[in-house]
Formats: structure tokens, C-alpha cells, sequence
């Protein structure tokens, strides 16, 4: 499914945060990217769905080479993929239901269909019951739920996790990493970049060191 071939990504003035990064991902895998904090592994997965692009290599998504693609044909990249970012970014001006819906109100599915959708997202990750909270209202681990109901609503292919239980406590953060394991027993491919590899047991890990693959 994912093919990184030689990626290099360097920021200004002269900081190189990924060099030569060469791993293949298959369909269906569960992946644990692993390392220090600032090894590379927020970079590593933002170059996948384009949020970042490499400096030099190239970045295979299903055969596509996702660094060249045009600026107008990411959304419909995307649209395979499922983004969960350490800061959630919710909506706080609308309940929990309301930010599940938006990426189906934005794909245009009829609202009918959208709903039905939305509340089987929240019961999946145990939210159901707080579908008309706030965002404000709901714990932190609740909140981290929230952003993986969204991120799954619209039955993605691949789910990009970035340090999701990093903020969490033990047992809410075991809680929120059996959440991606059962998406991955039911065929969702997994990637999860996270500080503690022990929180999914049955991953593959690819650890990173100061930008490089080790």
C-alpha cells in the first residue's frame, strides 16, 4: 500500500529530519513508528496524505506518487485515509455528533445516510451516549475518541494516528490503542507513530534515530 523509496525531508536553514528513509507498508498491516522525540516520526507520516512533502525520494501511496501529485487531487487522496493529530483539532462550537458529520456533509453524503454513519462511529468507539456533548464537556481521553470517530466515519482504507495516547493516562491510553488494534482486526491498515510501542504488542515497528531508519 505504501512504499517510502529513499525520502529525505530537510527543513531550513540546514535540518534534516528524515535522510533516506527506504520501508514498505502492506494492505492491511499494523504499524508502530517508534523513536525519540524529534526522531522524525510526525514528518514521516505527514509526507503520506501530503501534509509535507519530501525534499528528495519518493513517497508510493497504492502506486501513486503522492509528492507530485497536484494540489487539486489531494482531497480525493484523502478521502482514503483517516488523520488523527495529537491536538485533535475539534470543533468546540459544535457537539460531538456535529464533528463527526463534517467530512460527510463535505463529501456530500445525503443526511439521512450521513447520521446513521456518524452515530455507528460514535457507538464504535464508545461515544454514542455522548453524541449532543460539547467537546469542552468531554475528558481528554473522550476527546482523543472523538477525533478517532471522525477520522474513521467515512470508512477509510488507511488510518494515520500521530502520538495519540501521548497526553492520555495509562489506562485511558490503553483504552484509545485498543480502538486502532480493532480497526486493524477488522482489515484497516494502521499507522500509529507513538513514544510507547508496548500499547499495541502485535505491531510491526519501525523505529527512527536523529532522522534515519534504524
Amino acid at each position: 500500500m505504501i512504499r517510502f523509496d529513499r525520502i529525505t525531508k530537510r527543513y531550513p536553514p540546514d535540518i534534516t529530519a528524515l535522510a533516506e528513509i527506504s520501508a514498505e507498508i502492506g494492505a492491511g498491516e499494523l504499524v508502530a513508528i517508534t523513536g525519540h522525540s524529534g526522531a522524525g516520526k510526525s514528518t514521516l507520516l505527514k509526507l503520506i496524505p501530503a501534509i509535507e512533502r519530501p525534499t528528495a525520494g519518493s513517497l508510493l501511496f497504492n502506486g501513486q506518487n503522492v509528492g507530485a501529485l497536484p494540489p487539486r487531487a489531494l482531497p480525493f487522496l484523502r478521502r482514503n485515509m483517516g488523520l488523527v493529530f495529537q491536538d485533535q483539532k475539534l470543533l468546540f462550537d459544535r457537539n460531538a455528533l456535529a464533528n463527526v458529520l463534517l467530512p460527510l456533509e463535505i463529501a456530500g453524503f445525503p443526511p439521512r445516510e450521513a447520521r446513521r454513519r456518524a452515530e455507528a462511529a460514535l457507538d464504535k468507539v464508545g461515544l454514542l451516549k455522548r453524541a449532543k456533548a460539547m467537546p469542552i464537556a468531554l475528558s481528554g481521553g473522550e476527546q482523543q475518541r472523538l477525533a478517532i470517530a471522525r477520522a474513521v466515519v467515512h470508512r477509510p482504507a488507511l488510518l494515520l494516528a500521530d502520538e495519540p495516547t501521548a497526553h492520555l493516562d495509562t489506562d485511558t491510553a490503553r483504552d484509545v490503542a485498543n480502538i486502532f488494534i480493532e480497526f486493524h482486526r477488522v482489515g484497516v491498515t494502521v499507522l500509529v507513530a507513538t513514544y510507547d510501542a508496548s500499547l499495541f504488542p502485535s505491531a510491526r515497528c519501525l523505529a527512527l534515530s536523529q532522522g534515519r531508519l534504524v
